[in-house]
């Protein structure tokens, strides 16, 4: 089929691909180097990091191109791209599902280890009804408003789209400083048994997708400021909200199980 007419985008030749899997490559014997201390293992790490970091920007970059410049993305196109992210999603569920297994295995059964009883013995757990009901309160508005930004895209109100997604980011930045706070006043750490190392490990890898989804509407906020986005094609803002969302779901989870019934 000529390339005019072909409903699917062929991309071009990139060197993206293979300097982002040296960067990986080099970061995993970074981290390896730098935790067995060897010497240049903080320096092989830093400048990995920073060549994957480059590699986002640049790839994602050509890809804002491709999209919004050169109209590649066409309606087969987005829809590839949107099984893409819910097959993503799907595969940050499977994650999450293993800290979530991993707690109610230690908290179901608690070893004799730790007292036999949940939480441990020790251990003064973190109150369900103060920081962590707010935040869930601030989480769940954000859902709404991010969701308001996307209505107001599909109807066209440019004004409102901008002004609900920009609420949106500082309710994400409220909501991360509130959790660094919580676990700078946290009564115990990541070592301290079962009860500190799922803890945090859920909690604080939520706040990590907390960051990137925020990072993630921070670039579709400055999209729409550049008329990047239409009400018909705004596919990345579609997955950023997605994402949203999903972060919103696994936040009631966490709440419910590990603040709640885990406390």
């Amino acid at each position: 089929m000529s390339k005019h007419y072909r409903p699917w985008h062929l991309v071009d030749p990139y060197p993206w691909p293979y300097v982002g899997s040296y960067g990986a490559l080099g970061m995993t014997i970074g981290w390896v180097m730098y935790f067995h201390s060897y010497q240049y293992g903080d320096l092989l790490l830093a400048s990995s990091m920073t060549i994957i970091i480059l590699v986002m920007i640049v790839w994602w970059r050509d890809v804002i191109r491709e999209a919004s410049f050169q109209g590649h993305h066409t309606f087969v196109v987005q829809r590839g791209l949107k099984q893409g992210m819910l097959l993503f999603i799907l595969s940050e569920v499977m994650f999450f599902f293993s800290f979530f297994w991993a707690f109610f295995h230690s908290s179901l059964g608690p070893a004799i280890e730790i007292g036999g009883v949940w939480p441990p013995v020790g251990i003064v757990p973190i109150s369900a009804f103060d920081v962590p009901l707010l935040n869930t309160a601030i989480l769940l508005t954000s859902g709404a408003t991010v969701t308001w930004s996307h209505h107001a895209m599909i109807s066209g109100d440019r004004f409102n789209a901008i002004f609900s997604l920009f609420v949106t980011l500082v309710l994400g930045v409220i909501f991360t400083g509130l959790q660094a706070m919580e676990y700078y006043e946290a009564p115990f750490t990541i070592a301290d048994s079962a009860f500190g190392s799922t803890f945090f490990l859920a909690t604080g890898f939520h706040g990590f997708h907390v960051l990137v989804g925020t990072a993630f509407l921070m670039v579709c906020f400055f999209r729409i400021l550049s008329h990047h986005f239409t009400k018909h094609h705004h596919n990345g803002f579609e997955a950023a909200i997605w994402y949203w969302h999903f972060v919103d779901v696994v936040w009631v989870f966490l709440f419910i199980s590990i603040y709640w019934w885990g406390a």
